[in-house]
């Protein structure tokens, strides 16, 4: 890995002189790093002593990427004109068992998207760079962005979308940790973190600006839902208050509960 993140930085420091012609060693580089990224043995932001740390390389080579293809037809369960090919356009049914994942039909997921054992993918979009752990159900209509990293155990209900981020390369990708729900329509973008065990309501739009207030103790966060928090939405006064304008924020109502828990919970019975 020491070796290919090396070629990866120069590739980088040298990118305007790579073209779809390039060969040697940093297409073989390029290609061997989303290689590693489409089976989860790299991924673009890991947790080390509590804290996520961004593998910039990584977002370097996946924006390397599209310097070394150009636009090509792209055949398959949908017909496209683009540079990443579909991850699972060539899979065998021996492909998808040693995978484990569950992958509907209307399922668009690109290569270097690594998706886990026991996932369910319904008819949804899961960008390149993007980590989804297992026992994890992206449902109808979700969207998972560019190096998105979600955890295991989750719940990405209907239409919710999940920003992604690869400019600029130091910013921290959005993340869902471990066991959380995140209701349907609701928007997490701009490298928000959600702590493990959280449960976002439906409707509930979070972004790096978004006043995220608690309403037991008025405390008022950005970017990040601690852990086991159930946040729903809701709006504050604004400077302007005076004049009827209030912003939305996000609330925290409360920690979960066992009752909570219940309503959230993830049904076994579609990973049998």
């Amino acid at each position: 890995m020491n070796t290919l993140e090396a070629i990866i930085t120069q590739a980088w420091d040298e990118r305007e002189s790579l073209t779809p012609e390039v060969s040697g060693p940093f297409r073989d580089a390029i290609l061997e790093t989303i290689e590693q990224l489409n089976t989860g043995k790299a991924r673009v932001c890991e947790k080390h002593d509590g804290e996520w740390l961004v593998n910039t390389w990584l977002k370097q080579a996946v924006l390397l990427y599209f310097k070394i293809h150009d636009n090509t037809v792209i055949e398959g369960q949908f017909k496209a004109f683009d540079k990443v090919p579909l991850k699972c356009n060539e899979w065998t049914q021996e492909d998808f068992q040693e995978a484990g994942f569950r992958l509907v039909p209307g399922s668009i997921v690109r290569t270097g998207a690594y998706i886990a054992s026991n996932v369910i993918v319904m008819p949804s979009f899961i960008n390149m760079g993007a980590y989804i752990d297992s026992k994890t159900m992206v449902d109808s209509g979700v969207t998972v962005g560019s190096c998105a990293q979600i955890g295991a155990n989750c719940h990405l209900s209907s239409n919710a979308i999940i920003g992604g981020v690869l400019e600029p390369l130091q910013a921290t990708p959005t993340i869902i940790e471990d066991n959380c729900f995140i209701g349907a329509g609701a928007i997490i973008t701009e490298g928000t973190l959600v702590e493990k065990g959280a449960v976002i309501s439906m409707g509930v739009t979070i972004s790096a600006s978004t006043p995220i207030m608690n309403r037991e103790t008025g405390k008022i966060t950005y970017g990040r839902v601690p852990a086991y928090s159930v946040v729903v939405p809701g709006t504050k006064p604004s400077k302007f208050g005076q004049h009827g304008v209030a912003l939305n924020c996000a609330v925290i109502v409360k920690q979960v509960t066992s009752e909570t828990r219940s309503k959230t919970s993830i049904n076994e019975l579609l990973r049998a």
